[in-house]
């Protein structure tokens, strides 16, 4: 019995681990993707000035573009030993959490400042003047429209991830797990992309659609470079976390997942 023990407390380790990295990324790049920068004036260089659907497009992007790429690993991971019912119980979990993480942050902008903070923060490094919680309000509460555009493109994303994922994997076996894994982050960013800035900055914001398509577009060249740059990486994760279950076991639960058991 020590065997199967030992395995099951090493799956739910493996399983808790995974959940931990894919829910605090999320959270993580839910917060900060309210700032918008450019990739132009980090690195150095002049606009870009893209010809992209007859416009000139910079390299702009949200600052969420940080963490998202290990979302989209994480989750092929879970997907890939613990089936799409284990993607889907994370996600909308995750889901949970954003919204109760935009309503406190809500509530913590309404508070009232205390004075000697306003005094001691009453200027910006230039020495202009400068209300700290003015710009916390600011930066924290920019409206229902960032919680709805996420929470939809979020939920959206995963769903179609899981889905494209799932297709994939029922038609490749165990092999070409780069396909199944850059395949479905190709194919749910697309939609993810544009759905959350549609939300956030068109329907309740004052963007235009140039502006969607220009932010959206650069966003997702992004992701999809990313997601393929970084197919090495679920090579290594598959290797040690193969080496961690056990390669007799962690093929098990990879054949299980493939066909939707429930193993959580």
């Amino acid at each position: 019995m020590e065997q199967p023990l030992l395995a099951e407390q090493k799956r739910q380790r493996l399983f808790l681990l995974l959940c931990g990295i894919f829910l605090t990324n999320a959270l993580i790049a839910e917060i900060i993707g309210m700032k918008i920068f450019s990739v132009e004036a980090l690195l150095g260089l002049p606009p870009a000035q893209l010809p992209i659907g007859g416009e000139k497009l910079d390299f702009n992007m949200t600052a969420g573009v940080l963490n998202w790429p290990v979302v989209f690993i994480t989750s092929d991971i879970i997907n890939e030993y613990f089936g799409t019912k284990g993607v889907k119980r994370i996600s909308y979990l995750t889901a949970g959490f954003i919204v109760y993480t935009f309503i406190t942050i809500y509530f913590a902008t309404q508070l009232p400042p205390a004075k000697f903070w306003l005094d001691v923060n009453n200027t910006d490094s230039t020495g202009n003047p400068f209300n700290i919680n003015d710009a916390f309000y600011r930066i924290f509460n920019q409206g229902l429209g960032i919680m709805i555009g996420s929470i939809v493109a979020f939920l959206l994303g995963q769903i179609l991830d899981v889905s494209v994922f799932s297709w994939l994997r029922r038609r490749t076996g165990s092999k070409y797990i780069w396909l199944r894994a850059t395949g479905s982050t190709m194919f749910s960013q697309l939609v993810d992309s544009f759905v959350v800035l549609t939300i956030a900055f068109y329907v309740f914001g004052n963007w235009d659609m140039k502006q969607i398509f220009s932010v959206g577009s650069i966003n997702y060249l992004y992701k999809g470079s990313v997601a393929i740059l970084l197919t090495p990486v679920l090579y290594v994760a598959h290797y040690f976390i193969d080496r961690y279950l056990g390669k007799e076991y962690a093929e098990q639960l990879a054949h299980h997942a493939a066909h939707d058991g429930e193993v959580l």
